[in-house]
């Protein structure tokens, strides 16, 4: 017998589990999203979610609060079986998750117990970890430390951003939600406890957290380029002598091992190649965006600017 399933996601990475759970022979009798936000301009940032649940027929409810009461009456009203919950938002409280017989369940980008939190992803890349994955658990109301009943994972590669890491646990996790529906349905699924020692956080990413720190090493600098993209970037600021620094986004760099430089300096190895002292060893920088520019290989940097005497720093001060 099929489950009656409501959907409650707002971002990308909620995406295909939704269509998978669409094209499943369970009946999904709603999506609860995010309000529409109105950005610069008063333009409306586009809700893929609520796209693709308008496509498909079926009904949206966008609750400023989904723990008020009037949420939690127009939610009883859907009648459904399960909640599943993928990158929604919000913090869901007891009284929701006791809604549907069969409670809420929680889609994860890690590998639970680790990386608890709002950028799991993020910091697994940030880190350095060679792997992570997409966790299924209950939901309690305790921040993502319910009962694990599946995982999958999936290697890190040494050229992973958060945004690929993103769009690929993503993919991973439709597959896996509809074997864990099928057998919390056929009463088959498996609950494991999470191990609470083995607990890490990975809370909400700030902004300044894009800015690169020199004196660390290379391996933990490069690590920090890529776990910041797409968001919150990773920046640094160009000092050059006689100039007021200039912020630069640093995108993508490689090992650089012959060569010896203070941490943040900067050297042009002739027309086509830039390399920067961290402290441990230099790394070469291959793409990289001054601020109001667009992305650009280090060979275009260098035909347009000079680095003699040129320092990264994480100061704007220089």
């Amino acid at each position: 017998m099929a489950l009656k399933l409501l959907m409650m996601g707002t971002g990308a990475f909620a995406l295909p589990s939704f269509k998978s759970i669409i094209a499943s022979p369970h009946d999904v009798v709603g999506l609860v999203t995010q309000p529409d936000k109105t950005g610069r301009g008063h333009h409306r940032h586009f809700n893929v979610m609520k796209a693709e649940a308008e496509a498909a027929g079926i009904p949206v409810f966008q609750p400023e609060n989904a723990n008020a009461t009037e949420s939690i009456l127009q939610l009883r009203e859907f009648g459904a079986d399960l909640f599943v919950v993928a990158a929604y938002g919000q913090i869901l409280s007891s009284d929701l998750i006791e809604i549907p017989r069969l409670g809420a369940i929680n889609l994860h980008g890690s590998l639970l117990p680790k990386y608890r939190g709002a950028a799991p992803i993020q910091y697994a890349v940030w880190n350095g970890e060679s792997e992570t994955g997409v966790t299924i658990f209950q939901i309690e109301p305790k921040l993502d430390a319910g009962t694990i009943l599946g995982k999958v994972a999936s290697p890190i590669a040494g050229d992973d951003t958060s945004g690929t890491v993103h769009d690929r646990l993503a993919e991973l996790a439709g597959p896996l939600a509809i074997r864990i529906i099928d057998e919390i349905e056929a009463g088959t699924v498996s609950r494991e406890p999470q191990d609470p020692h083995l607990v890490t956080k990975a809370p909400k990413l700030r902004k300044d957290q894009g800015l690169i720190d020199w004196t660390k090493t290379a391996r933990e600098v490069d690590c920090q380029i890529r776990a910041m993209q797409p968001w919150p970037m990773p920046f640094t600021f160009l000092s050059i002598p006689g100039k007021p620094p200039i912020r630069i986004f640093v995108l993508k760099v490689a090992a650089c091992l012959e060569q010896r430089l203070a941490p943040g300096e900067l050297r042009a190895i002739g027309d086509e190649h830039l390399v920067v002292g961290t402290g441990d060893s230099a790394l070469e920088i291959v793409t990289l965006q001054p601020a109001g520019k667009r992305p650009m290989p280090a060979a275009d940097f260098l035909r347009g600017t000079s680095v003699d005497g040129a320092f990264l720093t994480h100061r704007e001060q220089g």
